[in-house]
């Protein structure tokens, strides 16, 4: 080897050595229990950090409605330079002329400069007080849209963390099944060489411990497809490392979910949110009506004036004059062509509207639960009888398995057992998803997801 070639490998194995370490650097590691993991998603989720982001606008919105009822104070400033002093006509016979004629005559200087402040505040206007009112529950509106959009982003994590959770429970049953199936084989192996089984029946063996092998592999590459969705949806980087630490058995599944049955309407955060927004479009009504009444404002200014034949206002030579007022302005509706009322017919069709999504929603609500209700005693029923049916299963294996090896049985019974115990397995775990996931459809329907 040469030394140029060494020195190519050291330099190759640095740069690798190198780049392991950065990806570890970048790469971050979450233990997460589903609270940690639901609340890691309300900080980082696209859709909860875009309503959190409404809540900014809404707080901006209501400062530019607040500033409609204070003070407004602006400046100007201007200079003028006349290059053709303007020129008035007046009676000649001031200057002695003849009556009826004009004599031109120029006013005024050829550089004039003007500096003024002027304040107006508004004193009556109802749309702006109806503004002022409608600033709580517009601000309330944007803090309900984020707890909505903040439960419907956990009820997803809920139902993908527990799913992850319980494949580890399906890897391991498969594992079992695997562990069983080289057991057998190897027994029947043994029997083979002592002329006690047929070389088909080692082969029918590993005919079912291969599709086992090759279920287990989908099912790995399922559940790393459900972290990478899981990740996407709490908003973590996708190369970052997430651990479930939670677990999940029969019993939480069960326990006390069902012992109250009450329900509220206003405990659903979609019904809140109806309402609040039913309340803004009401604010519109009085907006809209109250447009009818005088608007009264006050309005000053205050300026300065100087006025000079030479670009000189600075010095001390010449004065400046100073102008000064104040004033009410009061402006009266008389006919807009039925604008006004247009809008206010609108806006009560709008609250309309919207009373019609909440009496439906309430129907809704009441349906959602009903069906919950149901599907969760169902699903607890049936994760019951398919634990059941999985350890009866189990043990008619065990008994096939043993009159097989005593030379009792056929390959075709322990085939047959194998089959129906591993099938048993898998409606087991069905069940307890569908327990669970018809338990985060209860909590959801009923309000009661924490």
């Amino acid at each position: 080897m040469t030394k140029r070639r060494s020195v190519g490998i050291v330099l190759l194995l640095c740069t690798l050595v190198t780049s392991v370490s950065l990806t570890a650097q970048t790469q971050t590691k979450h233990d997460f229990s589903i609270q940690q993991a639901v609340d890691y998603a309300k900080k980082n989720n696209v859709q909860v950090k875009n309503a959190l982001l409404g809540v900014l606008i809404q707080k901006q919105t209501n400062r530019s409605i607040t500033a409609g009822a204070l003070p407004t104070l602006s400046g100007s400033g201007g200079m003028t330079d006349y290059l053709n002093i303007p020129t008035t006509l007046v009676p000649a016979q001031f200057f002695g002329g003849p009556p009826g004629s004009f004599a031109p005559v120029q006013f005024g200087t050829k550089y004039i400069s003007t500096a003024s402040l002027q304040l107006q505040q508004t004193l009556f206007d109802g749309q702006v007080f109806v503004g002022l009112k409608a600033r709580s529950t517009a601000m309330d509106y944007q803090q309900k849209n984020v707890e909505v959009t903040e439960e419907a982003v956990k009820t997803n994590i809920y139902k993908v963390y527990y799913q992850l959770v319980l494949s580890k429970t399906q890897i391991e049953l498969l594992d079992a099944n695997i562990a069983r199936l080289e057991k057998l084989k190897h027994d029947i192996s043994e029997m083979f060489k002592n002329g006690f089984a047929e070389k088909l029946d080692i082969d029918k063996i590993s005919v079912q411990l291969s599709n086992l092998q090759t279920e287990k592999q989908k099912a790995l590459n399922t559940i790393d497809i459900g972290y990478y969705g899981l990740k996407f949806l709490m908003g973590m980087p996708i190369k970052d490392t997430l651990v479930l630490t939670d677990k999940i058995t029969e019993d939480e599944i069960k326990t006390g979910i069902l012992a109250d049955a009450s329900y509220q309407y206003t405990d659903r955060k979609d019904f809140q949110y109806l309402g609040l927004l039913k309340r803004l479009n009401e604010f519109n009504v009085k907006r809209y009506q109250l447009g009818y009444l005088p608007v009264l404002s006050l309005n000053g200014t205050y300026s300065k004036q100087a006025q000079r034949n030479t670009f000189d206002f600075t010095s001390s030579k010449g004065d400046w004059y100073t102008t000064s007022f104040i004033g009410l302005n009061l402006s009266i509706p008389i006919f807009d062509g039925f604008n006004k009322d247009s809008k206010i017919k609108q806006s009560r069709l709008e609250v309309q509207q919207i009373q019609n999504s909440m009496d439906n929603l309430k129907s809704s609500i009441d349906n959602e639960v009903q069906q919950a209700t149901l599907s969760f005693k169902t699903a607890i029923i049936t994760m019951d009888y398919q634990k059941k049916n999985m350890q009866l299963a189990e043990n008619v294996y065990e008994q096939t398995r043993k009159k097989f090896e005593a030379g009792t049985g056929s390959n075709t019974e322990i085939n047959t057992a194998q089959t129906d115990f591993k099938t048993a397995q898998t409606n087991y775990i069905n069940a307890m998803y569908d327990a669970i996931i018809s338990k985060v459809d209860y909590l959801k329907a009923t309000g009661k997801l924490q």
